[in-house]
């Protein structure tokens, strides 16, 4: 990184940032109160009031968004006439999944290999802390040149929308020119990159029944209808045989025309077991970034532990559909709701229900803000140029912000690359990322205030 007083402040200022870092991951802040404590969401959001509070910021607030969560809000009031950025990152967390899988346990930060593991690390709280980091290093090189808004969501991984609502119900709180969504991440290490689009998504739990209740198989298997036969015969009717999705009246066959995401590469990020195939066609690119697709996120079923030879009267799934820009995520709900039933055997008895939605989200890469993102990642990576890739996943808030502001631009960056493994088991940051970007976002500032 070449020398300048901001990149020289933010390196001096990784250590802070790690022991912060650290108390931040060490929150169990999953919005999932049937399984986590709400005092550990709770906790996380007062201490990212108590971290704007220190740095300046006023109107600070904890905020009781309608889906029964908070997220935390501050305003730092920049130059008369500045123009004003809103920062996003959110605290709430994925579940660990089997904590005992975890090389080191996931809510104490640990570095190992140059990296730093723990739950949220990347995923969001490390953004919250990026925004720290640029932040920190404008006041001690001249001030920070704009004003800042910073808000910080509490349920984001859980989908329920309350940020959102809260938003629309309060259009005046994140107005602002310019929005930076620190929730998205580079195609690589070392290669900066902005999310121009990202997928839209919606959760529905699908549920089929066929008995009054379960039956001995031996008695009764063969001519009474399985539950979980029919359940796994609905599924296997959202694939082709290539694997693609395939929801009725859902057109799956769009192209993406930027950066492209190389076969072999995709095969080592996503840590492809040897001699098993990708699914779908196109290139990966087009799988992920531009064409839907559909995952089973999980099955209420016997374990195979304890199982009794039983036809079973019942059974469900959580089904995940990801939607690309373009498609109207409430259309794809009602494709997908249709499909359920129409391709549900036997006559059995079939019931659905919609759990969170989310619209895709497509930004324009020609708006001023990304010419100064751009000069800004330029010099906190020398020699690389800023590039534009998709993200498969879902932001929903996004659409809401951009909504309730249509002439404000928005950019997302952050730290979930590859080898984040964001969601999954051994979650980590790269903190040389987490430098680079909190350098990138603090230039970026001071570019965008006179641009």
């Amino acid at each position: 990184m070449s020398s300048n007083p901001v990149a020289e402040t933010v390196a001096s200022l990784m250590p802070r940032a790690k022991a912060e870092l650290t108390e931040l991951v060490a929150f169990k802040s999953v919005a999932d109160f049937d399984q986590f404590p709400r005092s550990e969401s709770e906790a996380a959001a007062n201490w990212a009031a108590d971290a704007l509070r220190a740095e300046g910021f006023q109107d600070v607030a904890v905020l009781d968004t309608p889906d029964g969560t908070q997220s935390v809000y501050g305003f730092l009031p920049g130059p008369a006439g500045a123009k004003t950025v809103l920062l996003y990152a959110h605290y709430d967390v994925q579940p660990p999944l089997d904590e005992a899988a975890w090389t080191s346990p996931p809510f104490e930060l640990t570095e190992r290999d140059g990296r730093w593991y723990g739950r949220g690390s990347a995923d969001c709280k490390g953004g919250f802390l990026m925004h720290l980091l640029a932040l920190r290093a404008l006041k001690a090189d001249g001030g920070v040149p704009v004003s800042v808004k910073v808000i910080v969501e509490g349920s984001e991984e859980q989908g329920t929308g309350g940020l959102e609502r809260y938003a629309e119900e309060h259009p005046e709180l994140l107005a602002a020119d310019t929005i930076v969504i620190g929730d998205a991440g580079n195609f690589r290490v070392g290669l900066p990159t902005v999310t121009a689009t990202l997928r839209g998504m919606t959760m529905m739990r699908v549920r089929v029944d066929t008995l009054e209740g379960n039956l001995h198989s031996g008695q009764f298997g063969g001519a009474a209808p399985d539950a979980l036969g029919a359940l796994i015969r609905v599924l296997d009717s959202l694939r082709a045989e290539d694997g693609s999705t395939t929801v009725d009246g859902l057109t799956g066959d769009a192209r993406w025309e930027g950066l492209q995401y190389e076969e072999e590469q995709f095969r080592q990020d996503a840590k492809v077991l040897d001699g098993v195939g990708l699914i779908g066609s196109g290139t990966v690119a087009d799988r992920i970034w531009a064409r839907p697709a559909v995952t089973v996120l999980g099955i209420d079923c016997p374990p195979v532990v304890g199982a009794t030879p039983s036809v079973q009267a019942g059974a469900r799934a959580l089904i995940s559909l990801r939607v690309p820009p373009g498609v109207d995520a409430a259309e794809a709900t009602k494709l997908l709701q249709a499909h359920l039933e129409a391709h549900t055997p036997w006559g059995a008895r079939v019931s659905t229900e919609q759990i969170g939605v989310g619209q895709p989200f497509s930004a324009d890469t020609t708006s001023p803000a990304y010419a100064a993102m751009a000069e800004a990642m330029a010099v906190a990576y020398p020699g690389q140029e800023m590039q534009y890739a998709g993200q498969g996943g879902s932001i929903p808030l996004c659409n809401t912000l951009a909504a309730l502001y249509p002439r404000a631009e928005i950019l997302l960056i952050g730290l979930s690359e590859p080898e984040a493994q964001i969601h999954a088991v051994d979650e980590s940051v790269s903190p040389q990322e987490l430098e680079r970007l909190s350098v990138a976002e603090a230039l970026f500032l001071r570019n965008y205030a006179t641009s």
